[in-house]
C-alpha cells in the first residue's frame, strides 16, 4: 500500500473517531456521578439521639464513617471529577476536542516533516492520548502538592476561631475568603455545599473525594466524628495539623536523604543521550545508519522502550510515600 494513502487511512481513522466523540459525548460517560449528584438532596440526614451519651453507639458511628470514607477514597475517579481535580473547566467534549487536536495536529507535523507513516501514526496516538493525560496529571499533582502546603494553616485558623469562641460555620467562610488556592476554592465549595443544605460533615466528605489525599481525608474523619458523635473539635484539629506537619518535615528528610540516589538516577538516564550525542558529532557516518535505515529504526524503537522501562523502574526505587 502506498504510504501516502496509508497516512491518510490513519489520520480519517482518527478523525472519524473524534467526530463520534464530539457528537456523541454520552458514550464514555459514566451515569455514577449524576445518580451520586440527584441522590445528594434525597440522602437521610442521620441524627444523634442518645448516640453521644452511648460510648458503644459513638464508637459505631465513627467506625461507619471510617469505612464509608475508606469506601468512596477507594473509588476510581471519573474524567470530570480527575479535570475538577486538577482545577481545570473543562468539560468531557472539550477535553476530548484538545485530544483530537493534539494527536491530528501532532500527527500531521510529523508526516509533513518527512516521517515515515508508522512514525507519524505513533505520534498521532502519543498526541491524543498521551500528552493530555500526562498534562492532566501533572496539573493535578501540582494542586495536590499546593494544597498540602496551605492546609496546615487553615486548620490553624479553625483552631484559633473555634478556641475563641466563634462558630465553625463562620470559621469555613473566613478560609474561603482569606486562604491561599486551593484551600480557598476547596473550602468555599464547602460553604456553599452548606448554604444549599448540606451537612458540613458530608461537605466536608466531599472534598475528600475532590482531594483524594491523606490530609483532606483526615480533615473530613474529623469532621464527621464532631458532627455525629461531638467532642472538642479545636484539639482535634489542634492534633491534625501537628500531624500534618510533622509529616511535612519527615518528607523534607526524606527528600534530603534520597536526593544522592535521585541524582545518580539522572546521571544514568542522561547517560545515553549525551553519549550518543558525543558519538555522533565525532563520527556522523556511523550514526547515521540509526537514522537512515529501517534497522537502525527498529534499533532505536527497541532503546526507547528499554531506556522508558528503566527510567520507570529507577523512579519507582528512588520515590517514597509518607
Amino acid at each position: 500500500m502506498d504510504q501516502h494513502l496509508l497516512m491518510t487511512v490513519v489520520l480519517a481513522g482518527i478523525a472519524v473517531v473524534a467526530t463520534v466523540l464530539v457528537a456523541f459525548p454520552g458514550l464514555f460517560s459514566d451515569n455514577r456521578a449524576e445518580q451520586r449528584q440527584k441522590s445528594i438532596g434525597a440522602r437521610p440526614i442521620r441524627t444523634l439521639n442518645d448516640a453521644s451519651r452511648d460510648p458503644n453507639a459513638r464508637r459505631k458511628q465513627v467506625s461507619d464513617s471510617l469505612k464509608d470514607l475508606d469506601k468512596r477514597a477507594g473509588t476510581k475517579p471519573t474524567l470530570e471529577i480527575r479535570l475538577t481535580q486538577a482545577g481545570m473547566t473543562w468539560t468531557r467534549r472539550t477535553y476530548m476536542l484538545v485530544s483530537a487536536g493534539l494527536g491530528l495536529g501532532l500527527g500531521a507535523v510529523v508526516f509533513v516533516c518527512g516521517g515515515s507513516p508508522l512514525v507519524a501514526g505513533g505520534s498521532a496516538l502519543i498526541g491524543a492520548f498521551g500528552m493530555p493525560r500526562w498534562m492532566l496529571t501533572y496539573r493535578r499533582n501540582r494542586r495536590f502538592k499546593q494544597f498540602r502546603h496551605y492546609f496546615p494553616e487553615a486548620l490553624d485558623m479553625i483552631t484559633r476561631g473555634v478556641k475563641a469562641g466563634l462558630p465553625l460555620n463562620d470559621c469555613l467562610r473566613a478560609i474561603a475568603r482569606e486562604a491561599q488556592e486551593p484551600v480557598r476554592s476547596e473550602f468555599r465549595a464547602i460553604v456553599q455545599a452548606q448554604g444549599i443544605g448540606l451537612p458540613v460533615g458530608e461537605a466536608a466528605e466531599k472534598m475528600a473525594e475532590r482531594m483524594p489525599i491523606p490530609e483532606a481525608n483526615f480533615f473530613a474523619i474529623v469532621i464527621a466524628i464532631q458532627s455525629k458523635a461531638g467532642g472538642n473539635l479545636s484539639e482535634a484539629l489542634n492534633n491534625l495539623s501537628r500531624v500534618l506537619r510533622d509529616r511535612k518535615k519527615m518528607e523534607g528528610k526524606v527528600k534530603a536523604m534520597s536526593s544522592e540516589a535521585k541524582a545518580s538516577a539522572g546521571i544514568i538516564g542522561c547517560l545515553p543521550f549525551v553519549v550518543g550525542t558525543l558519538v555522533y558529532l565525532s563520527s556522523p557516518q556511523y550514526m547515521s545508519l540509526l537514522f537512515t535505515t529501517d534497522t537502525g529504526h527498529m534499533v532505536m524503537l527497541g532503546s526507547a522502550v528499554w531506556m522508558g522501562m528503566g527510567i520507570l523502574v529507577i523512579k519507582k526505587m528512588v520515590s517514597f510515600d509518607i
